[in-house]
Order: C-alpha cells, then sequence, then structure tokens
C-alpha cells in the first residue's frame, strides 16, 4: 500500500516521530502521576470524594501555567525557530521524567513531588503546543495539510494507546520504570525534532510591539466565527464532560480493576480515536463537515453519561471507545477548519488559543471533574459532565450558526498570505 502523501516528505516523517515519542512519554507520566497521587491519598486516610479532590488538584496545577503562559507562548511560536522552540520544551519534559523516576526508585515519591512535576509540565506543554502546532503545516503542502492533521492525530492517538500501556503495565514491575522509559522517549523525540530543515514560511510580525502581537491574534480568533465557535465548542464540551481525570477512582473504587485496569480505560478512547484518525488519513472528510463536528460532540456527550452509570467493565470500555472516536472525529474537524482558515502569520498565537482552550477543557476540566466528584461523588459528576456536553452542542448550533452551514474545508486565501495583505489586494482589484 503507498504511503499517504505527507508521509513522503522527510520533515514530515521527523516531525511525526517526534510527536509519537512525545505523546508516549507524556501519557505514560500522566497516568501515573494520577495513579500515585490517587492512592498516597487513599493510603493516607482520605476517603474516595478527598482523594478525588487531589487529583482535581493534579489538573488545576497543570492549567495555571497555561493559562498565564499560553499568550506569550504563542508569540514565541510566532517570532523564533518553532523547532527550536519545541526542543526545550522536551528537554525540560526529559528531566521531569528523570527525576519521578528516581524519586519513585527510592521510596521517595510525595504529593509535594508529584504537584511540582505536575507545574513542569504545565510549563513545558505551553511552550510546545503552539510550537507543533505552527510548525506542521509549514512542512506540507496546502492541499494534503487534511491529511497530514490526521496523520499528526494519529501519532498523537497511538501516544495515548501505548502511553497508559507503558504506564500501567511497567509499573506493575516497578514504580519507577513507566518514567524511565518515558525520559528515553523524550530523547527520541529532541533528537527527530533535530532531523528537521529549515522551512520557509511568511514574513512575520514586522515591528508591532509584543503585546500588540498577542492581542492581534486574540483580535483574529474573536472576529473568525467560524475560529471562535470551534474553540469554544470543544472548550466547554471537554470540560464538562471530562471523566478521564477520575479514571484512577473508577479502577480502584468502582470497578476494582487495578493498574492494568486502569491502563485499558486510559487506552479504550484513545482506541477508538486512532482508529479514526486512521480512516481520515485515508480518506479525508469533505462535505458537511459542521454539522458533522455538532453530531460528534454530541455523540461524546451521550457515551459519557452511559459510562458515568456503567459497572461493568467491557460496557465501560465501549463507551470509552466511542468517546475516544467521537472526540476525534471532532478534533479533526476543529484543527483543519482553525489551520485552514488561519493565516501564517498568526497561526502560533492562533494555536496558542486554542491550546489554552483545549488546555482550560482538559487541563482545568480535570480540576472541575474532580472538585464535583468531591463535592457529589464521582458518578454522578461523570454524569453531570456528559449531559453538560450534550445541551453544549445545541447551544453553540443556535450561538454559531455559521458551525451547522460550514460544508467544506474551503479557506481561499487563509493560507498563503496574511489576511490584512489578501483583503488589501482584494479591494485593490
Amino acid at each position: 500500500m503507498k504511503l499517504p502523501a505527507p508521509f513522503r516528505i522527510a520533515n514530515f516523517r521527523a516531525f511525526w516521530i517526534s510527536r509519537l515519542s512525545m505523546t508516549l512519554a507524556q501519557y505514560a507520566m500522566l497516568l501515573i502521576i494520577g495513579w500515585q497521587t490517587y492512592n498516597i491519598a487513599r493510603d493516607d486516610g482520605m476517603d474516595v470524594a478527598a482523594a478525588s479532590g487531589q487529583l482535581a488538584l493534579i489538573g488545576l496545577l497543570q492549567f495555571v501555567p497555561l493559562f498565564f503562559l499560553t499568550p506569550f507562548s504563542g508569540l514565541v511560536a510566532d517570532r523564533l525557530n518553532r523547532r527550536n522552540v519545541a526542543r526545550l520544551t522536551v528537554l525540560l519534559q526529559m528531566a521531569s521524567a528523570g527525576v519521578l523516576a528516581w524519586l519513585s526508585y527510592n521510596d521517595a515519591i510525595s504529593l509535594t513531588g508529584l504537584f511540582t512535576i505536575a507545574v513542569m509540565l504545565g510549563i513545558a506543554r505551553a511552550f510546545a503546543g503552539p510550537a507543533l502546532s505552527a510548525l506542521a503545516p509549514n512542512l506540507v503542502p496546502k492541499e494534503i495539510l487534511p491529511n497530514a492533521i490526521a496523520l499528526s492525530s494519529i501519532a498523537w492517538q497511538v501516544g495515548m494507546i501505548v502511553g497508559p500501556a507503558i504506564g500501567g503495565y511497567f509499573y506493575v514491575i516497578a514504580p519507577a520504570l513507566p518514567y524511565a522509559i518515558a525520559a528515553g522517549l523524550f530523547a527520541i523525540s529532541f533528537l527527530a525534532l533535530g532531523f528537521i530543515d529549515h522551512v520557509p514560511r511568511s514574513a512575520i510580525l514586522g515591528a508591532q510591539r509584543p503585546i500588540g502581537q498577542m492581542v492581534d491574534g486574540l483580535r483574529y480568533v474573536v472576529r473568525n466565527k467560524m475560529v471562535l465557535g470551534a474553540i469554544t465548542l470543544d472548550l466547554f464540551a471537554v470540560f464538562l464532560a471530562g471523566a478521564t481525570a477520575l479514571f484512577p477512582v473508577y479502577a480502584r473504587d468502582i470497578l476494582e480493576v487495578g493498574e492494568t485496569g486502569l491502563a485499558n480505560l486510559a487506552m479504550a478512547p484513545a482506541v477508538g480515536a486512532a482508529l479514526t484518525a486512521l480512516w481520515f488519513s485515508f480518506f479525508p472528510l469533505k462535505t458537511n463537515v459542521g454539522p458533522k463536528m455538532l453530531s460528534a460532540v454530541a455523540i461524546f456527550g451521550v457515551a459519557t453519561v452511559v459510562f458515568g452509570l456503567s459497572k461493568a467493565m467491557p460496557l465501560s470500555l465501549t463507551m470509552l471507545f466511542i468517546v475516544g472516536a467521537a472526540d476525534m472525529f471532532s478534533v479533526y474537524i476543529r484543527q483543519s477548519l482553525i489551520q485552514l482558515h488561519t493565516p501564517d502569520d498568526k497561526r502560533g498565537r492562533v494555536s496558542s488559543v486554542s491550546l489554552l482552550t483545549i488546555s482550560a477543557s482538559n487541563e482545568f476540566g480535570d480540576f472541575f471533574s474532580g472538585t464535583l466528584a468531591w463535592i457529589i461523588g464521582p458518578v454522578l459528576a461523570v454524569v453531570t459532565g456528559g449531559v453538560g456536553a450534550i445541551l453544549t452542542v445545541a447551544l453553540w448550533s443556535r450561538v454559531f450558526p455559521v458551525l451547522r452551514t460550514t460544508r467544506t474545508f474551503d479557506a481561499p486565501g487563509a493560507l498563503d498570505e496574511p489576511d490584512e495583505e489578501h483583503i488589501a489586494r482584494k479591494e485593490a482589484s
């Protein structure tokens, strides 16, 4: 079988290997950080609700640096070499994995150490996200960008599948082993980024002051209803329906399946997402993209509700598979729309805004889910979140009618030149 077109480009292959290695390492680490946090809290005598509150803190500590640094990190991605920025963030994550490996090996792991590393990971991801998101479209021709986004998503989703397996299965052998493997994977990611040659991109930013540049990127998002609607749909739907933060609670106290069961719970949505991304890499979506994105988010909410109520592992895994597939369906459409409707000179800053909303929906969503579980219990927290995601779809379809009427990904001129130049040329003609 002939490889998809993006894979026939050397720069993209290096980027894909780097992203895969990084994601494997990240999800191996994050699973065990959550598991160790919950177990330390439970072993210290906390009940399920109070221990869920500790998981909420992990999410909050990752979100805070992302929230404060993301506007600046988007600017950095637009001003500096995006490849070098990404390499520096990989080094920070590799160091964090090494510290956790050392602490676990010496049986010195503590909530304080886990919370500190969570902050470090938040800082690294604040700069890595915009740099990598803005770098990818510079590596392939615009006509195959949706295919490249799908393949990039495959790297991400494969990492989400195998990463938790590395975390859960190797943790049974030795608590330090998942972190040590993660450090090695970060090293591979660092080396792969070094194989990306210099890639040309649009002349950007000019003499505008940094604050003005950041505001300009945010203003573009607010004014472009397509981009704003797509970004905020994900923000509120995933924020409300974030069940992943409570996987340790379900693995230990509801489904009672232990570390390996925890790994399976984390892998199930990633398997669904990866298969969906693989499908799109060979058969890109071309029609009715807006309505299909809304439908996918609604299905995501329904599956979350059923998972929250489930007490059987097979049903739980099935629902999580659907959650992942529906989420990937939405991610594929949303990222394609954002990239194709954003000029290159603003892509880093727009990507940083997108990253901030993703972080708000994921990390801050973890804080919200953990806090809600602390107040009303984990099952009711998950069910309530799923219902909230469904209601979000209904509301967004009315507030942003463009999401209902968008049929294709086409956005003429967005990738080729800054929007101001495009408008000026149009007026001149």
